[in-house]
């Protein structure tokens, strides 16, 4: 008997899976909690996945599939959710990534962003990046951030995604979202069509290329709300490379946009979420979100205008006060209030003598005032 899609995707539901993996020789697969397991379903064929996989496919999707060999796209079943869909060839054969797109968007609150996420959402205009590395949750906290936008401003918000995620309903904002292929034919494209659209945010799904990121500049600067994401783990990284892209001659202009126009940069990671079993012993249930975060203040814009990121990381550390944090100072609040483990946290940073030294001295201070260490209490 032949497997159904709709009973793979139920599974996944089910689970609480963020992820499925369709390939060739091997049961479907899923991912909890940030580990891969493979289903007790029936190893698939060749056959297997190529019927799976073009049954939930249009006939453009299918023509460019078969032409490219590979396809991003998103679908809805009803009754059991969103996903988004990346299929590729692989030794021959077609495999698959689906991503769970929630039914729901989440709130800031839902995500546990820290309180500067829902100001940077009131600005008026300039260019917000969301950072962090693939399967971060990059998609959920821009859709999130747009969905504030979009109860609390009156504003014209356009999104321009590869592919369409989170589906928008206007409320007191009116949303038109196009998507990469369907609606566009690409991301600059897009941006310059938009600037004739009358909009007051703007969503670039990614910013792939040096053209696209100039055009997102340019909108910051020219009076807009410009949402961004760049695949880099860490806010002085993400200006390095924003510029980096650039030809030597143009990255003086690029520093100066940028000072100008940046906003604040959120770089996140997601970390299995620790809590105790019945039993009292810890156990792994979903995941809970770190984030670094920069706000462009006098200080750091005059760092970034005289190419002194360097400097930057110590800024973020004396922002407190300004709602910046580091990554390493977020990962230990995790660990300190039995979040995640140690040893997880310390997998998460590129700086972990800095962790470390946070680690100790919040267990220090755990000591002296009695408390019982890094233990694993609830959260959230």
């Amino acid at each position: 008997m032949e497997i159904e899609m709709q009973e793979i995707l139920q599974l996944v539901q089910d689970r609480s899976a963020s992820d499925l993996h369709l390939k060739a020789g091997q049961p479907p697969v899923i991912r909890v909690s940030g580990k891969l397991l493979r289903s007790q379903l029936p190893t698939l064929s060749p056959h297997d996945v190529e019927r799976l996989v073009f049954g939930i496919l249009t006939p453009d999707q299918l023509s460019n599939l078969q032409s490219n060999y590979e396809l991003d796209a998103s679908f809805g079943i009803d009754g059991v959710g969103r996903f988004r869909i990346n299929v590729f060839k692989e030794r021959g054969n077609y495999a698959a990534a689906f991503r769970v797109v929630p039914s729901t968007i989440p709130s800031l609150d839902d995500l546990a962003l820290p309180n500067i996420c829902k100001e940077i959402t009131q600005k008026p205009r300039g260019l917000v990046l969301i950072t962090g590395p693939t399967g971060s949750g990059k998609s959920t906290t821009l859709a999130s951030m747009i969905d504030w936008i979009n109860e609390n401003r009156s504003e014209h918000i356009l999104t321009i995604e590869d592919p369409i995620e989170f589906l928008h309903s206007s409320k007191r904002s009116v949303v038109s979202q196009r998507e990469l292929g369907a609606d566009t034919r690409s991301f600059s494209n897009a941006l310059r069509s938009a600037l004739r659209e009358d909009p007051d945010v703007i969503l670039v799904g990614e910013m792939r290329d040096l053209e696209t990121i100039h055009l997102a500049l340019t909108a910051a600067e020219t009076g807009h709300l410009v949402f961004g994401t760049v695949h880099t783990s860490s806010a002085p990284q993400t200006i390095d490379r924003i510029i980096d892209a650039f030809p030597p001659a143009q990255q003086q202009q690029i520093r100066i946009m940028l000072s100008n126009g940046l906003v604040g940069i959120v770089s996140q990671t997601l970390l299995p979420r620790v809590s105790e079993s019945a039993g009292g012993s810890p156990v792994t249930k979903g995941r809970v979100l770190a984030a670094e975060v920069l706000i462009n203040t006098t200080a750091i814009s005059n760092l970034i205008r005289e190419s002194k990121t360097a400097q930057i990381y110590s800024a973020i550390q004396m922002g407190g006060n300004l709602g910046m944090q580091t990554l390493e100072a977020a990962l230990a609040a995790l660990v300190k209030g039995g979040a995640v483990t140690a040893v997880d946290a310390l997998a998460k940073t590129s700086r972990p003598d800095e962790l470390e030294q946070l680690l100790a001295s919040s267990a220090k201070a755990a000591s002296r005032s009695g408390g019982s260490g890094f233990g694993y209490g609830s959260f959230g």
